[in-house]
């Protein structure tokens, strides 16, 4: 029967998403267990994209972007496919409708194979829109598990938490996006000679995309609430990592949070969701 392999196409996204993503796969377990198993489908998916165009340099990545892209249309359109990542997410984008929220993001997995500089504010938000704020748009489809109007109520917020995400990733992997891709992502910055004033710029910037996000993550389902509040928390305390580290430093290492402080970040969010004072 097709449901064994179903199972064992899951069984694939699951062990992408947790070796490609400790803090991710620890904030989906956060998640009431009927959704996490969709969560997981959608992040083998983005994850394998972004692999492509991110890491297999040497190789002809239009050509499997290509590739990719054809075996997930084929995948949707017989809703199987021998492709597991693939098989696992198409019946995710049959269940909830997905199918117009991946073609922006396919759109800026392909941005990023030739595109090097956002020197426009509408090119870099147009990147995020596809690379980001659809993921999370994603994710909201299945927290709110079909329900229309919950959804366009929280749209707007779901956005601005994967533009977060996107943006604290994007400085975070400064170093590597910089020396080995060549790209730039935040326009109309020099990061070889980042200023103070620059800096603050961009974690203002930031800061504003949590502060709108957190207002949805208050409303969302308690399906989900306390996985999404997970991440949120994690995602802070990496913000705050970056606000103290100098700017003529990022060029220099990758800035990330220890194993044990990401388990002290999990047991002070459930007590503050235990206790209902979340807070931002």
């Amino acid at each position: 029967m097709k449901a064994l392999f179903d199972s064992a196409s899951l069984e694939c996204s699951k062990k992408i998403t947790k070796l490609y993503s400790t803090s991710f796969s620890l904030a989906i377990k956060m998640l009431a267990p009927e959704i996490q198993d969709d969560i997981y489908a959608i992040y083998g998916f983005v994850r394998c994209a972004d692999e492509i165009v991110d890491t297999f340099d040497g190789y002809e990545q239009e050509l499997l972007l290509n590739e990719f892209e054809a075996e997930y249309e084929k995948a949707l359109e017989r809703k199987i496919s021998l492709n597991t990542v693939l098989n696992a997410f198409q019946k995710v984008v049959h269940q909830y409708g997905l199918q117009e929220l991946v073609k922006p993001f396919m759109h800026s997995m392909r941005m990023d194979l030739t595109k090097k500089e956002y020197n426009s504010f509408a090119e870099y938000e147009e990147y995020i829109f596809g690379s980001a704020d659809v993921v999370g748009l994603m994710c909201l489809k299945v927290f709110v598990k079909g329900d229309e109007k919950k959804y366009e109520e929280l749209k707007a917020s779901a956005m601005r938490l994967g533009s977060a995400f996107q943006k604290v990733n994007f400085l975070r992997d400064l170093k590597h996006d910089y020396e080995s891709l060549g790209r730039v992502y935040f326009p109309g910055i020099n990061f070889e000679s980042l200023s103070n004033e620059d800096k603050t710029k961009i974690i203002n910037e930031i800061n504003q995309d949590f502060e709108e996000a957190f207002k949805g993550i208050l409303k969302l389902p308690i399906e989900a609430k306390f996985g999404v509040y997970t991440a949120y928390r994690y995602y802070k305390s990496l913000m705050k990592k970056i606000s103290k580290t100098q700017p003529n430093e990022f060029l220099s290492k990758r800035i990330r949070v220890s194993n044990p402080l990401k388990l002290v970040i999990l047991g002070k969010s459930y007590l503050r969701y235990q206790f209902n004072i979340i807070q931002a």
